[in-house]
């Protein structure tokens, strides 16, 4: 074998194994939508189970096509803001890139993983609507979210090229922000707008608890959710020698920005990151197992901006402060709002987003960029990132949902609620006895 051959023996074994990563990768995200699915069933009362779940399962399959036809799109195409770059076709549903590619090994792959990224975001948003929301309402509301929102602001905070990394340095490199913020707070303008259940508030603004009907589906789906977010973080690193998505090709795993990273500092971050939670939520709780296991998801959150940097005690500690503030975060939001939020979608998710975003610039600053076009990271940059997100999410959910409320679109009427979205809408139960 010559050693040019040799080179593209080693260059095609290289590319076959990042294809088969991703796959992998795409495949264990799954079970987030698993989790997702069997958390929001458990917590939702008895007849509302088969609607929550059938309210997953749309999202899910919706998604897909939608991240086909403009979601994949959006992304590559807007880093510099709002207008599109010239893409010359790509990513397009009717250009090559998006079919079957023989010659090809790594697009398809790319696609399915950050199509599963946009699936989360959507499957974030429907916790926090349980039991009120129309099912049509809310398969809108999920596609504008996971295939225009996020990408957009996925496009300017986690690409190389977007214009929040190269001019502001900003570091989200397990997606804190681009992904647990946006959903978050976009699932906060819904509310706003959605109302609450019938029943979670007295006429006197006291407000009464709404348990769900199972608990342990609960328990399992959280378990289940953290179990795929090793397969979303690993999907947020770069296969050694691909280059970062076209920067200057390296010999080691880089980070979504392009800069070296380890997969050692994504297990012991994300590990130290969701044990914290734990222990903080679980505490600040006074022994609550709903908010234990959710904040082992919001300590995960809370070192997700650097995992690629942090020491792990350190990710131990960030994780322990977003487990004990998500509760106090939520209690607050309730109180001030008169919101309903049956999961603690926006504590978790966009709370624990935001403290990652700026634990990033407080404890990482000066982080250097993957490049001389990548300034090194800083609070400022942070910050500017983290607004723009929260803008990014907020704006079109409070701004599309208070036109469809106004419409008479948004909310299931109040005496179906009382007979049960089972029923009603889809007329099945959950269970024959």
């Amino acid at each position: 074998m010559t050693l040019e051959q040799l080179t593209s023996y080693v260059a095609a074994q290289s590319s076959a194994s990042a294809e088969g990563w991703y796959y992998l990768m795409t495949a264990l995200m799954i079970a987030i939508h698993v989790g997702f699915l069997l958390y929001e069933v458990g917590a939702s009362r008895m007849q509302n189970a088969v609607a929550s779940g059938v309210k997953n399962l749309l999202a899910f399959a919706f998604m897909i096509p939608t991240f086909w036809l403009f979601g994949w799109y959006i992304y590559l195409a807007f880093p510099h803001g709002f207008v599109p770059m010239d893409m010359e076709g790509y990513g397009v549903p009717w250009n090559v890139s998006m079919g079957p590619m023989l010659s090809d090994q790594l697009t398809g792959v790319f696609w399915a993983a950050f199509t599963l990224f946009a699936c989360t975001t959507a499957s974030i948003f429907s916790g926090a609507v349980i039991e009120r929301i129309r099912i049509s309402s809310f398969v809108f509301l999920a596609v504008l979210l996971g295939s225009v929102c996020w990408n957009l602001g996925a496009s300017w905070g986690w690409h190389y090229d977007g214009w929040l990394v190269t001019q502001f340095g900003f570091h989200d490199v397990a997606a804190a922000g681009v992904v647990h913020m946006i959903a978050g707070w976009f699932a906060f303008g819904v509310i706003l707008n959605l109302g609450p259940r019938v029943g979670r508030y007295n006429s006197d603004g006291t407000m009464n608890e709404l348990e769900g009907h199972d608990l342990r589906f609960s328990f399992i789906g959280l378990m289940m959710i953290i179990m795929g977010f090793f397969g979303f973080l690993g999907a947020c690193l770069i296969w050694p020698g691909l280059g970062g998505l076209g920067m200057q090709e390296v010999t080691t795993w880089t980070q979504i920005y392009g800069a070296p990273a380890t997969l050692s500092s994504f297990v012991y971050n994300t590990l130290m990151g969701m044990a914290g939670g734990m222990i903080g939520a679980f505490w600040m709780s006074k022994g609550n197992p709903f908010w234990m296991m959710s904040g082992a998801l919001a300590g995960i959150f809370a070192c997700a901006s650097g995992l690629d940097v942090y020491y792990p005690g350190l990710a131990f500690v960030l994780g322990f402060v977003g487990g004990v503030i998500i509760i106090p975060a939520n209690n607050l939001l309730h109180k001030i709002f008169k919101i309903d939020d049956p999961v603690g979608a926006i504590a978790v998710h966009g709370v624990g987003g935001t403290w990652g975003v700026l634990a990033m610039g407080i404890f990482a600053s000066g982080v250097p960029g993957a490049s001389s076009a990548i300034p090194d990271a800083s609070l400022w940059g942070q910050i500017v990132g983290g607004l723009t997100m929260f803008a990014v999410g907020f704006v079109p959910g409070y701004g599309v949902s208070f036109v469809m409320k106004m419409m008479g679109w948004l909310r299931v009427p109040d005496h179906i609620q009382i007979a049960g979205l089972d029923k009603s809408e889809l007329n099945l139960k959950a269970t024959n006895y």
